[in-house]
Formats: structure tokens, sequence, C-alpha cells
């Protein structure tokens, strides 16, 4: 079988230098019946190698569930890998970061506020060790060594911007090695001494992520590194999208140069991304660095492959540059055409104020909990409770995390906003329902807020004094699409939210599509039952992306949930993506 081996300078397959060109393509970010189409254009590419996360959260969304179906079907996607004849690397974290919920923690873990977070702690360790045993009982079979695809494993995921905890770290690498994993063992950190320092141990090989000044970075890490390959295992070529900012672009030609620098040094290295994908459902994650920032659907990061698996001037120009270097396939796949643009009516609403029972079980909490206190945890639900006052009063919440909408006797007075800041509002009577539709936005996915709870923590109070009995409907979103109204019927002009609508249309073939929600305010979208996932008119974003295997010849059903206020009930497709480009 083949050995991979770290040399004093070089990478070595077989004995022989073998240098690392990877790209990042994440398998739960893309269709399964896609996997083959995205691996096979990075061959293309001039790639020799596919990297991944692992996110655990998504394959274990309880803890007494590990789901390797589907599209979290690992072993299928590595086996798929090996078929282009190309090698693998495997991230499992546990901690991933990605931009993903949560950086892939499951929300459960932390149920037990005594549970550690990415340290020496024995509850998160155990259940940690549980974890990537199961990752690891997919992976061992596809290592090099016993003729497979995975060269690398890492432990951990940027460390040393987070903490410095040694023991943890090695009981990651010591599990892993129990575990079977016998290929090295990588970490990454951005390039400074302090991360570099306190993100790796001796025995695991260092790489680092950058995105620009190739030269000084390498230098930096060569000074941690005194021997073997380097190794830039996140390329930044590219960068991730907030609601409400602009849309991130990298100019190709300044991605290409910098890759021709890493090149040129002999390093190797890890496009971070080759194809971002798509954060599918409710997956995408969020910052917070003193500002709470959810991420946008579309993960396409401005990629050499585009989030629909089209490739770019970018995907060209590094395939230029690879080419200096090592012999890259004749062919490249053929350039975007225009996707179909079929149209219908949004119409048979159901409003979730008029009829709440159909949406859930209501429960009885005498003192308001968050969402994190609930089994399953939502992702959305509505409280209700009645003021009994004497006078009008403001309403002042502990924090809302992530977006609040209040309604009194069935009308709207308002929404609180986490980005904001928001944590009060004014009622316009002494006495009435009280409503409360709460929206998770999203978990972050980096730095110290990482696993905290969501909801309305810290409860409610009104004069001053606690809001107690309270009735809580958690939304299971994943049966919401099967919701119909009663006989259904047309709507024209303005929708307001909350309130479920769908629209039917036709296509000759299965087809990528992309859904212009320009027009809605703020919700999700299904097609044919699978989740597309989040809209929200503050932009960038304004299409979603539909893939080929989800769209049907013939009658297609968009279902759509708005939060909000939908301005124009029409259906449209687009032959383009709108992420926010100047074109928009």
């Amino acid at each position: 079988m083949p050995e991979f081996v770290i040399g004093e300078t070089d990478f070595l397959l077989d004995g022989r230098p073998f240098r690392i060109l990877s790209g990042a393509l994440h398998y739960f970010r893309v269709h399964p019946d896609l996997w083959a189409d995205r691996i096979d254009k990075a061959r293309r590419m001039g790639l020799n190698t596919i990297e991944t996360y692992v996110p655990w959260n998504a394959h274990a969304p309880s803890p007494d569930t590990f789901d390797l179906t589907g599209g979290l079907d690992l072993d299928r996607f590595l086996r798929l890998v090996a078929d282009a004849g190309m090698y693998a690397i495997v991230r499992p974290g546990p901690y991933i970061c990605a931009e993903w919920d949560n950086g892939g923690l499951p929300a459960w873990l932390f149920r037990d506020p005594s549970v550690g977070v990415r340290r020496y702690e024995p509850k998160y360790l155990a259940a940690v060790r549980e974890y990537l045993t199961r990752v690891y009982e997919v992976v061992v079979p596809h290592q090099v060594d016993r003729g497979g695809p995975v060269l690398l494993v890492q432990v951990e995921n940027e460390y040393g911007a987070f903490g410095d905890d040694k023991r943890y770290l090695k009981a990651l690498a010591d599990h892993t090695r129990a575990s079977g994993i016998t290929v090295p063992l990588t970490t990454v950190d951005q390039p400074t001494p302090e991360m570099l320092d306190a993100g790796s141990l001796e025995g695991l090989h260092r790489t680092a992520s950058f995105g620009s000044g190739t030269g000084e970075r390498l230098a930096i890490l060569r000074a941690h590194q005194p021997t073997g390959p380097l190794m830039c295992s996140e390329f930044w070529n590219g960068w991730f999208d907030h609601w409400g900012a602009h849309h991130h672009t990298t100019p190709a030609a300044a991605a290409a140069a910098e890759l021709d620098a890493l090149l040129a040094a002999g390093a190797s290295v890890n496009l971070y991304m080759f194809h971002g994908g798509t954060n599918f459902g409710l997956t995408s994650g969020a910052n917070d660095k003193g500002v709470y920032q959810p991420l946008v659907t579309s993960y396409d990061y401005d990629a050499p492959l585009d989030e629909a698996g089209d490739p770019t001037p970018k995907y060209h120009a590094f395939r230029d540059v690879i080419a200096r270097y090592h012999k890259v396939p004749d062919s490249v796949p053929p350039p975007a055409r225009p996707a179909p643009t079929p149209a219908g009516v949004l119409r048979d609403p159901v409003r979730l104020l008029d009829a709440p029972d159909r949406w859930g079980t209501w429960e009885f909490h005498e003192e308001l909990p968050a969402f994190d206190d609930l089994t399953p945890m939502p992702r959305l639900a509505l409280l209700r409770t009645s003021v009994t006052g004497d006078r009008p009063g403001v309403l002042t919440f502990g924090e809302v995390r992530d977006r609040a909408t209040v309604f009194f006797d069935g009308d709207p007075v308002g929404t609180l906003h986490r980005d904001h800041h928001d944590r009060a509002i004014a009622l316009p009577r002494a006495r009435g329902e009280l409503l409360v539709l709460v929206e998770d936005q999203g978990r972050v996915d980096y730095g110290p807020r990482i696993g905290e709870a969501k909801g309305i923590v810290g409860g409610v109070t009104l004069h001053g004094e606690p809001l107690t009995g309270w009735d809580v409907l958690p939304i299971d979103l994943a049966a919401v699409p099967s919701l119909r109204a009663p006989g259904g019927a047309v709507v024209a002009g303005p929708v307001a939210g909350p309130v479920l609508l769908r629209a039917g249309f036709d296509v000759d073939a299965p087809a990528d599509l992309f859904l212009d929600t320009g027009d809605w305010g703020k919700g999700i979208a299904w097609l044919n039952g699978f989740a597309l996932g989040r809209y929200w008119r503050r932009g960038p974003q304004r299409t979603l992306y539909v893939p080929r295997p989800v769209v049907r010849a013939g009658a297609n059903e968009l279902v759509v949930l708005e939060l909000d206020t939908l301005l124009d009930p029409a259906a449209r497709f687009v032959p383009r993506p709108l992420l926010g480009h100047t074109e928009a």
C-alpha cells in the first residue's frame, strides 16, 4: 500500500516528493448528486486533493443519533474522491468554524452549563471522543496506507485563535491515533507567533491560514516549523457575506498572483474555498464581535467554482498558475449557461396567528424558557401570555437572540433585532394578549460566544416586574411545508407575515434555478420539500440557488414562510445568481 509521510523538506508519497494541490469542498454544502461533478471540476483545474470539514452538529442533531446518510454520507464522498483519482484531507474538528452554525458544535452539548467549550473538561471530552470515534470509523479504511485517498487528518481548527490548552490538544491527538488514524496529523493557525505557539503540539505538523503576504507568512510559519513541508492549508481566495453588508469579491489576478507566490516557494496549498456551495436550510452561522452578524445562505465565497458549480475567471486564472508548476488536464468545464426562468403566483395563505395550534403543540412554562431549555430546540417559536395591568407600559427583554416580533391582541407592535441591540418596546394598552415570535438566525461560529443559548435569554419584564405564565409553541420547520389552507385563496398585493404561501410552476427538464426573492421580506423557502434556506430583503444576497437534482421535469412546488412583509406574491426565477454584484 502507498506510504505518505512528512519528510525533511517535502511530503513524501512512496518515497517521492509530493506537493498537495488541494481545494476545499464541503460535502454538506453540496447536493450529494452533484459531488462527483464538483470533484471532477477540481481535478480539471489541476488539483490533486479534496479537503473537507466534518460538521458534528449536522451528523448528530441529537445526542442519540449519528446520521451518515444522503448528503451526510462521508463514506460515499471519500469513495467518489478516490474514483476521480484524487486524494483527500479530512478536518473533523470537533470545532470547524466554517461560518457554519455554532462552528459545528452541537447546541445540545451545552445544555449543561458545566460542559466545557474547546478545553480539557471531562464531559466535553467524553462527547468529543464519542463523536470522533464515529467519524474515524468512516475515515480509517479510506487512509492512503490502506489503499484509500486520505493523506492527512487535522486536529482541532485554528485553536491558537481561541485557547492554548495543550492537554486538550493532546487528548484529541491521542484519541485520533487510538482510533486507527495512521496518516500524518496537522494543525492550522493564522501565522502569528502567538497563534502558532498556542494552537499546536510537537508531533503535529503545523500549517497556516492566510490569503495575502505569502512570503512574510511562510517565513513566520518556517520559524515555528523548522523542518518539513510548508503548507497553507487555508488559502483564502475569497470571503463570506453577512446579511445587511456588501458582497465580498477578490480580484482573480490578485488571488492568482498570491497562489503563484505560494507555489514558487515550493509550498503545498489548500484553496479555501475551491467550491463554497450553499448553507441549505438553517445551517449558516454568525459572527459577533460586538455586533451580531448572521451569515447569508449562499456560501459562494467568490470561489473558483461558483455556488452553482460553474467555473469563474478565478478558476481559469488558478488553472493557468498551476500549469506553470504541474501538468493539468487538457479539458476545462464549459461556461455557465442561463438558467430557466419559470414563474408562478404565491397563493393559499396559512397565517400563523389565525390558528397557531396547527403549527405545533403549546407547552406551559411559568418562567419563560430559552430555546435551549426546550426539547427539541426550535429555530422559531411563538410565545404567549396575558397582560393584566392598570396602565400601558414598556416591555423589556433580557436579551433578544436574535429577532423578536411583538403582537398585542393580534396587532403588530414592532420587531426587535439583536444586531441593533434592541431590548424594549412600548405596549399600546394596559391589558391584552401578548404574542412574541422569536427567531434564531444562526449561532455564533467564532470566538467566545460559541455555545451560547438562543431565544429570549433573561426573561421579560413589564413595569420592571417579571412576566410569568407563558405558553410556548415551538415550530417544527421541517413540518411547515405540509401545512395547507383549507380551500386555498389567491392573494393580491403585499402580504403581511407570519404566513405560509405556495406556488406551482413547470419546467421541461431538471436544471439549476435561481429564485429571485428581491420583492419579499424575510423568511425561508422550500422547493419540492427541500429546504433552500433563508432569504432577507436586507441583502446582499437576492437569489436562492436551487440545485438541479431538486427540480422535477413537469410540475414543481415552491413553499415560502414569510415572517415580515412580502411586497409581491410573484414567484420568479432569473437566469443568473444575484449575490450583490453591481449588475444586480
